[in-house]
């Protein structure tokens, strides 16, 4: 059996990978997966390339530029493409659309939260760099330091009149929603965030094995989620409490947002690609590196092409071929 560290970029993709580990798909794949910890975007950068931590699930915005100057970075698979969010506000603010958020103030977190944000409302007629509508980054603390700190949420930063809304996806927004906030639900993000098999051009060089075990595992992972309510939604319940004990009523919840977007081949959609590639020449605007980049440049499908021409996957799903429907684009 092959061990191999896989930390988090965000603790969310815990959901997922909890349900992997749990499901034996890795261990299918005679692999012992480290995926319990979370990894520093500077860490990522620095022990990817030189394989000493063989995947990272993230990291997806800062790779671009980094690849420019001199990175291996490279992605093999993406968990999904579209995110559910919902607009959070008060009752009181008189909200009750994106349109409303004109020269209103809006709570974001971290990067790539921050940049999901101010993509999402350019889209949407709203340019934070205009000041059509004010974003307000909320200090992050960094979740390797080891701290007990707690970091006042973006929902108690509305509730507390700090800002007038913000973005969540689920279950933080069905918490919010239970602590007397205003849920808004809006159409999905097409971005590639979640949990995605980030890897090195060492490792896909050196290991093509290891590549396509943890691609399979994924794969495997991501059927026993969708083919396997009942028994997902105990794994959630027992294993995921990073936003708060999920109870039956929450753990479903998120079960049925992310069961129907999960993405069973493990490729991004195209306009997912687009929005993050965006995103990268956002956040380096000053450099201009990532410009220098092509958008597919850091993605490797051969992996994934050669395990669904063998059939890997149409068998997983041979009792329910109508879920493999409906993924392209």
């Amino acid at each position: 059996m092959d061990r191999i560290i896989f930390p988090y970029r965000a603790h969310s993709h815990l959901v997922l990978m909890h349900v992997i580990n749990e499901c034996g798909a890795w261990a299918r794949q005679d692999l012992d997966v480290d995926y319990k910890r979370v990894i520093s975007r500077e860490d990522a950068h620095e022990l990817v390339p030189s394989a000493e931590v063989e995947f990272v699930s993230g990291n997806h915005v800062s790779t671009y530029a980094a690849r420019a100057r001199g990175d291996t970075w490279t992605y093999v698979g993406q968990s999904m493409s579209n995110n559910n969010i919902s607009l959070i506000t008060r009752e009181d603010t008189g909200i009750n659309s994106l349109a409303d958020l004109r020269e209103r103030k809006v709570g974001t977190r971290g990067n790539h939260p921050y940049l999901n944000a101010w993509l999402y409302l350019k889209q949407h007629g709203l340019d934070a760099d205009k000041d059509e509508v004010e974003l307000v980054r909320r200090v992050q603390q960094d979740v390797t330091d080891g701290s007990d700190t707690k970091r006042k949420s973006l929902a108690d930063m509305v509730k507390d009149k700090e800002v007038d809304a913000c973005f969540l996806s689920r279950p933080n927004a069905d918490f919010a929603g239970r602590d007397g906030l205003k849920v808004i639900p809006l159409d999905p993000q097409h971005m590639v965030f979640y949990m995605t098999m980030s890897t090195s051009k060492k490792l896909v060089d050196e290991r093509p094995d290891i590549i396509e075990r943890v691609l399979k595992a994924t794969i495997d992972g991501i059927s026993f989620f969708k083919q396997n309510k009942e028994d997902t939604i105990k794994i959630l319940m027992e294993q995921y409490d990073n936003d708060g004990v999920l109870d039956r009523e929450i753990a479903e919840m998120l079960y049925d947002d992310l069961a129907p977007k999960l993405e069973p081949r493990l490729f991004p959609s195209m306009t997912a690609i687009s929005n993050v590639y965006q995103e990268a020449l956002k956040q380096d605007e000053k450099n201009g590196d990532a410009a220098n980049i092509h958008p597919l440049e850091l993605w490797d499908f051969h992996f994934l092409k050669s395990i669904n021409d063998s059939g890997f996957v149409a068998d997983l799903y041979k009792d329910n071929p109508g879920m493999l429907k409906g993924y392209g684009g």
